[in-house]
């Protein structure tokens, strides 16, 4: 049964350096899957597209406008092939949400962006986690991570967390940044990402008696 399972739905902010570190920790204590692009190599399986065709389909849509225009909310309906739209935008979040859902039933995971805090909200045991930190320090946080200068870093941030803004707007109906979406609101500058994982971890326990890794 479903109930048996648990998710936890990470969304994060561009420079607040937890989403991956975090997420694979915990993924590694509790022996659960990490799901971020390994989603797109399910979702292409499961709607039957070559998953390099799929993929790029992924990525053309980061480079459109659509998203600044208009919505299509998420309403849990699969697109069909003989739609004629099987590759849009709104058809591959739809792939990726199926998957998510149905892994559910089946297995704990842990994911990292796609939306999945709104796309599981109607599950029970799924913890949604927003990650975020000052402007300062994530602008700090791509200047050493990639050794860039800080105006390089500003443009980096503002274009990546704009289109994270706008995707889930747009497959959600939702404002990304309103916290009331998420369960729990970490800063990972002021915390770090090691007490990000152990408070996670805890509120696992608390809410929903998820037992503790022994790590």
């Amino acid at each position: 049964m479903s109930q048996e399972y648990f998710a936890i739905a990470i969304t994060r902010t561009c420079g607040s350096g937890g989403g991956s570190y975090i997420g694979r920790k915990i993924a590694a204590d509790y022996g659960i899957d990490f799901y971020d692009q390994k989603l797109l190599r399910l979702a292409s399986e499961d709607s039957g597209i070559n998953e390099t065709i799929f993929a790029q389909a992924d990525e053309d849509t980061r480079k459109r406008l659509l998203y600044k225009v208009s919505r299509s909310v998420y309403d849990g309906r699969d697109i069909p092939p003989e739609s004629g739209n099987f590759l849009s935008d709104r058809a591959l979040f739809a792939h990726q949400a199926k998957v998510l859902r149905r892994l559910l039933d089946q297995e704990s995971y842990v994911c990292v962006g796609r939306a999945a805090d709104f796309v599981l909200k109607d599950k029970p045991r799924v913890l949604s986690v927003f990650l975020d930190a000052s402007y300062t320090d994530r602008i700090q946080r791509e200047m050493t991570r990639q050794g860039i200068s800080r105006g390089e870093a500003k443009r980096y941030i503002d274009r990546l967390d704009k289109y994270r803004n706008d995707y889930y707007t747009y497959h959600t109906g939702k404002r990304w940044k309103d916290l009331s979406n998420y369960d729990l609101c970490l800063d990972t500058a002021v915390l770090g990402l090691d007490n990000c994982v152990s408070l996670i971890e805890e509120y696992m326990y608390l809410r929903f008696g998820v037992e503790k890794p022994n790590v």
